[in-house]
């Protein structure tokens, strides 16, 4: 019996890096708080995110298999959220200029039904060219990456903000990181091929 899939997210971006797979499956909000515990690490945040999403929606529908993922930019063990708006995002981008960040895009399989939990972190490091105000403006009105963390979507023009990125997991910048996600389905029973 194949079990139902379903995405614990309401992110455009993990849908449709998900939909690659051609893996039906379902969305659903997760509804977590995302506020950072006192002194956790940008890494531990991301784990603890992408389990609690999964925990939360796989609470629901025990017999699903429930993919939860999250993802904290890290600048020096200092976590950046998505910006929510114009003026922080430009405040980010100024605080990331010739700095290399680490996002850390945690991701969490989960099947109550099953007893089946899973958990994985893929860091991808990004080293950010030296930008002037100008093109930190042009891209920011270009793209509007303002649900974003970091302020950057390197599937877009934000790949023109940055001199490196490193990751073994090509998909994790964009917020899913799909080699662990197609290992933690196969472990969970679903069949991908």
């Amino acid at each position: 019996m194949q079990r139902t899939v379903i995405l614990a997210s309401t992110s455009r971006y993990r849908r449709e890096l998900l939909s690659r797979l051609h893996l039906p499956f379902d969305v659903h909000s997760p509804e977590v708080d995302e506020t950072p515990l006192p002194g956790e690490t940008p890494h531990d945040l991301a784990v603890r995110l992408a389990l609690e999403k999964a925990n939360a929606v796989a609470t629901r529908f025990p017999e699903a298999v429930v993919i939860g993922s999250d993802q904290v930019a890290d600048l020096a063990g200092e976590a950046l959220g998505k910006p929510g708006d114009h003026a922080r995002a430009t405040a980010q981008l100024r605080r990331m200029r010739g700095q290399t960040l680490v996002f850390q895009t945690a991701v969490a399989v989960v099947c109550k039904a099953t007893g089946f939990v899973q958990r994985d972190i893929a860091p991808v490091r990004v080293v950010f060219r030296d930008l002037g105000d100008d093109a930190i403006e042009q891209y920011l009105q270009a793209e509007q990456p303002y649900d974003c963390a970091g302020s950057a979507k390197s599937e877009g023009l934000g790949i023109a903000l940055l001199d490196s990125i490193d990751s073994d997991d090509p998909t994790a910048l964009v917020g899913l990181p799909l080699i662990r996600t197609c290992r933690m389905l196969r472990a969970a029973g679903v069949d991908l091929l």
